[in-house]
């Protein structure tokens, strides 16, 4: 099994049809678009004009603030809620290559906030050490919208009863992999769907379609499961097997932690957009895209600039 993307943020068969969110989770439609004069100016700012990446240490410590506080509070509306998770991720992306600023930047952030950041960040890294050959061409993949996010987070649960591996790294994994079943494609190593199975490896653990996010959801509980998940320990013995690099199990691990804390945190990393990273950076495929072969990257950046 090998992962897709990493996102630290990174297909399923077909949209879902709404559902309403489940438990403490749950999102109510926003009414009205009317900002609340109440937020944070740098929420604010990014609601107005869409969400942008920090260019310092400060701006990076401000957005995260703003980010964090609205994914936490159950009033913020559902449109601010999305634009605070992909604020959100922008400020991890670039904090994640700048070192530099994390002294400034905890500085900056209340201290409740600084585990969140910590594990963050360290997702982040761990996630970019494994990319070693970057490319000059965008990926064939198709970028769609996800699952509604309560009917994932009752997928996540349900495999959570049934086999006891916690909701938070089911999460994490699909977040991790095609960003919550944003991508549909195959991997080079012929891995499929929103948890990206290798075909073989389904063949054992699978039931249903491997593009469907609750069989596929429930595919990876069995396999964590089966790996020794739940045992003393086999966190990261089960992580391992699910891919074999130090690096995923750290970077898993850490968001994972970050919703065990913050089990409201996941709506943030819902809305969290598909990046993939070149030889000229990080490049946003937005829902949409679509390639029936490799792209490349300087001619679709002349045609799509990024913000």
């Amino acid at each position: 099994m090998l992962a897709l993307l990493v996102v630290a943020l990174a297909g399923c068969s077909g949209e879902l049809p709404p559902a309403a969110d489940p438990g403490p989770l749950q999102q109510r439609p926003n009414p009205t678009t009317t900002l609340d004069l109440r937020l944070p100016p740098p929420l604010a700012a990014a609601v107005a004009d869409g969400p942008r990446r920090p260019r310092t240490a400060a701006q990076a410590a401000r957005q995260i603030v703003a980010a964090e506080q609205a994914i936490a509070d159950p009033s913020t509306p559902r449109d601010v809620l999305a634009t605070a998770g992909r604020l959100q991720q922008l400020a991890y992306r670039e904090l994640g290559t700048r070192p530099g600023w994390d002294a400034a930047v905890a500085d900056r952030v209340p201290d409740r906030l600084r585990p969140v950041v910590d594990d963050n960040v360290a997702a982040r890294r761990a996630f970019r050490s494994m990319h070693t050959r970057l490319g000059d061409t965008l990926p064939t993949w198709h970028i769609v919208p996800p699952a509604p996010a309560g009917r994932l987070r009752a997928f996540y649960r349900a495999a959570e009863r049934r086999y006891g591996v916690g909701w938070e790294y089911l999460a994490a994994v699909n977040l991790v992999e095609t960003g919550m079943g944003r991508i549909r494609g195959t991997s080079t190593a012929g891995a499929q769907g929103p948890m990206q199975f290798i075909p073989s490896t389904w063949d054992i653990y699978g039931e249903g379609d491997i593009n469907d996010p609750r069989d596929a959801i429930m595919a990876a509980a069995r396999f964590l499961d089966a790996h020794g998940f739940t045992e003393p320990g086999g966190v990261a013995r089960a992580l391992y097997r699910y891919n074999n690099s130090d690096a995923y199990v750290r970077g898993v691990t850490h968001v994972a932690r970050v919703m065990e804390r913050r089990p409201r945190t996941f709506l943030g990393y819902y809305h969290w957009q598909i990046f993939f990273l070149t030889n000229h950076g990080d490049v946003l495929l937005p829902e949409g895209y679509r390639a029936e072969r490799p792209i490349p990257v300087e001619r679709w950046l002349a045609r799509n600039p990024q913000g």
